[in-house]
């Protein structure tokens, strides 16, 4: 701001001149006080300059509306949506959200600062408020390859950028509770920049807090009792509500909320899959859920606002009053958060649900991005898991719609010396190969269920290092799934009988398509209607699963390109059971 425009700002709040847009007839709601305002809201160079009765060069007549502040995102990783951020940006503002901390992690393991760059790149000068957290964990862990590695050198220049805010979650927490140099040398980084420092406390007791909150982390999502989010509370962290495509939390932890402590709560939506995004929103599912619960609207809609920007340091946002920058949503009716219409600065980006806004155009990503997937020649024996006849062997047991697993133990079924898989047990091999150096690394498992029944399902999604995951039921439909895989550079595949059935190319470092946000969308549609070719009839996203059985930071087994992984031990372990 310079000083012309803090006068002009003050002559439209003293009334001295009229405001460049007035929103008039519309109920505001305070997040403040949880109350309502029937007021006009003058706007002027996008900011809020008074509440009150004002006159304009032009008015927004909110007649029967409620006039809300636009919902803040506290943690996305925009990769998960499959499209770039300025797709990503035409679905989120449609359903009212204008802000979002996102963290470029996915493609961070991927690309290094490359992705890192280009995600910055990407989002500057859209309507959507693109905030990002510097990834904090690449590679995520030491018991499995990435594409890149991020030490606190690599990441402090990103530091300088205005929409940079911190470092993004802490989720080595053994690192952490070790001292390690690598992870304080970041986490003093950020701090000597007055970064926030987000964390990721999956299953970690109230001690663990405490190392967690000694060490300047301030957030945590990773929440899935209304135990756990008390103990965090308690300690003076901010909890994140998540509601994403696997982790669905919101339902058990908005009973931890009251009205002593609804300040330190909001919401996110961490990895939410774009035909989510489209079919039931963003935050604003999740304070649609909320009400359901119970909360009264008023106060979802404060979790979704002024609680998000606070805790961010996002002093313009989260609220209709004067100094914030007018992003707000008109909406029909406060118990199903109908939207009408949504303002970024004070101007229309969105109506009746679809995105009204400039269209933007950006440069293509580089070969270094478009040519992730680099794999050696791999037949049927690199996928053999050697048992004996009466042994026994450890399984990741899925719990449908969340990240956590559980480590199980089940009689071997061999064929000429190696595991086969049963579909009748529901006991399908799983392989997670490194794909970023050509290491030849390959992890192999078993997993239970993902109730396919016939055929393979791969992705270069697989969180957080994003090698390439198959899981089948046979070995002939994984290996044409690999292939197809690296065929497209990436993305997401069904194979039956050695035919591919559908698949979601996604060339961008393996996770994002280049492509509209509309075509994606059909393409995800396509791919889970023929799942039930494989026999899939469950009410769960197993391509979205698989994901997360790559990801050795949550409890309680899973698997990564150099084996199958015990989350209690923190150490791989054998297939074979002891």
């Amino acid at each position: 701001m310079n000083q012309d425009h803090l006068r002009k700002r003050i002559d439209v709040s003293t009334k001295r001149i009229p405001a460049d847009v007035v929103v008039k007839n519309g109920k505001i709601i305070d997040v403040f006080n949880l109350e309502m305002i029937e007021a006009d809201i003058a706007i002027v160079d996008g900011y809020i300059a008074g509440i009150g009765e004002y006159d304009g060069h032009e008015t927004i007549d909110a007649t029967g509306k409620y006039v809300s502040p636009a919902f803040i995102d506290g943690h996305v990783h925009i990769e998960s949506s499959m499209v770039t951020p300025l797709e990503f940006s035409k679905v989120l503002l449609a359903h009212g959200v204008t802000t979002v901390i996102t963290d470029p992690h996915e493609i961070g393991n991927v690309s290094g600062t490359t992705g890192i760059r280009f995600m910055l790149d990407q989002s500057e000068g859209l309507p959507l408020d693109v905030r990002v957290m510097l990834p904090s964990s690449v590679p995520a862990t030491p018991f499995e390859n990435a594409g890149a590695t991020l030490k606190a050198p690599d990441l402090e220049p990103f530091y300088k950028h205005p929409r940079v805010l911190g470092l993004a979650e802490v989720m080595d927490f053994p690192a952490v509770f070790k001292g390690d140099n690598d992870m304080l040398s970041k986490i003093v980084s950020a701090a000597n920049y007055n970064g926030i420092i987000d964390g990721h406390a999956a299953g970690l007791d109230a001690n663990g807090i405490n190392v967690y909150r000694s060490s300047l982390i301030t957030t945590d999502h990773e929440c899935t009792t209304a135990v756990e989010a008390l103990d965090r509370i308690r300690r003076g962290m901010y909890v994140l509500i998540r509601e994403g495509s696997v982790a669905k939390n919101l339902k058990v932890l908005i009973k931890a909320v009251t009205a002593n402590n609804a300040r330190r709560f909001l919401f996110c939506t961490d990895d939410k899959h774009l035909d989510d995004l489209v079919a039931e929103g963003s935050v604003d599912h999740n304070v649609r859920i909320a009400i359901k619960e119970g909360i009264s609207p008023l106060q979802a809609i404060q979790l979704a606002t002024l609680n998000a920007a606070e805790c961010y340091g996002l002093d313009e946002k989260g609220a209709i009053s004067p100094g914030r920058v007018a992003d707000f949503i008109l909406l029909d009716d406060l118990d199903t958060i109908s939207i009408s219409e949504v303002f970024v600065g004070g101007k229309s980006v969105a109506k009746d649900g679809a995105f009204t806004g400039k269209q933007a155009n950006m440069e293509k990503p580089t070969a270094l991005l478009t040519q992730s997937v680099n794999l050696p020649k791999i037949g049927s024996e690199k996928l053999a898991i050697p048992i004996n006849t009466g042994d026994s062997i450890y399984v990741i047991e899925v719990i449908p719609n969340q990240l956590v697993t559980k480590k199980k133990v089940f009689p071997a079924i061999t064929e000429n010396g190696c595991f086969t898989p049963s579909v009748s047990d529901d006991l399908l091999k799983m392989a997670v190969i490194e794909r970023h150096k050509q290491t030849g690394n390959i992890g192999l498992g078993v997993v239970k269920g993902l109730l396919i029944k016939n055929g393979a399902i791969a992705s270069t999604v697989a969180h957080d290092s994003h090698n390439l995951v198959v899981c089948g039921t046979n070995d002939e439909d994984m290996l044409v799934a690999i292939e197809a895989i690296l065929n497209m550079q990436g993305g997401y595949v069904i194979v039956k009988n050695g035919k591919v059935l559908a698949s979601v190319p996604l060339p961008i470092s393996g996770l994002m398509s280049d492509q509209p946000f509309t075509k994606v969308n059909e393409e995800i549609i396509h791919l889970k209607a023929k799942l039930k070719d494989l026999g899939f009839t469950g009410d769960f996203d197993p391509f979205l699963t698989l994901s997360f059985l790559t990801l050795p930071v949550i409890p309680e087994m899973k698997l990564t390109d150099l084996g199958l992984f015990d989350f209690k031990t923190f150490q791989h372990i054998s297939v074979k059971a002891d």
